[in-house]
């Protein structure tokens, strides 16, 4: 079975393939090369047969790929459901550690509400992060990170301790 996005790399470019050959290098179907022919991959000439340079099947198949690409700026997680990078609904997302490097950053989807997902490198994380307000799994704060005393001690607070 072959993948959905064809390896580019594997055209040469100083090579010319015919239609057959072009559909056994990416495990394809002939109807298939025919169909991206019609989609503006560049052919040698109109005689038969159909002679297609490696140079621009690389170039076709590569502008294909990167065509759907979408790169994240910072403070974007991609949304797999809206297929684009979006700023996570109110500029909020928890930080979930995976590896001693890498944490994945979760935050809502403000169009569809879904979650989505950012997998950063801890190192890279105030690069990656923009506006966004980045907070910690209540699991994984500490004690001193706090903002209200622990409640398991026998001082009052603003008494001195006499003994």
């Amino acid at each position: 079975m072959a993948t959905r996005r064809q390896n580019y790399r594997l055209a040469k470019i100083h090579r010319s393939y015919t239609v057959p050959e072009v559909a056994r290098l990416y495990g394809i179907h002939r109807n298939t090369v025919f169909n991206w022919i019609k989609e503006g991959l560049q052919v040698c000439d109109d005689r038969r047969p159909i002679l297609i340079l490696g140079r621009h099947l690389f170039e076709f198949l590569k502008a294909k790929r990167n065509k759907h690409r979408h790169t994240c700026a910072p403070g974007q997680i991609y949304c797999v459901r809206c297929r684009v990078p979006v700023a996570p609904a109110g500029a909020m997302v928890d930080l979930l550690p995976k590896t001693a490097t890498t944490a994945d950053l979760q935050g809502i989807c403000p169009t569809c509400e879904a979650m989505v997902y950012r997998r950063v490198s801890v190192a890279r994380l105030d690069a990656v992060k923009g506006i966004l307000d980045v907070r910690l799994p209540e699991a994984l704060q500490h004690i001193g990170d706090s903002s209200s005393p622990s409640v398991n001690s026998d001082f009052k607070q603003g008494a001195k301790n006499h003994g």
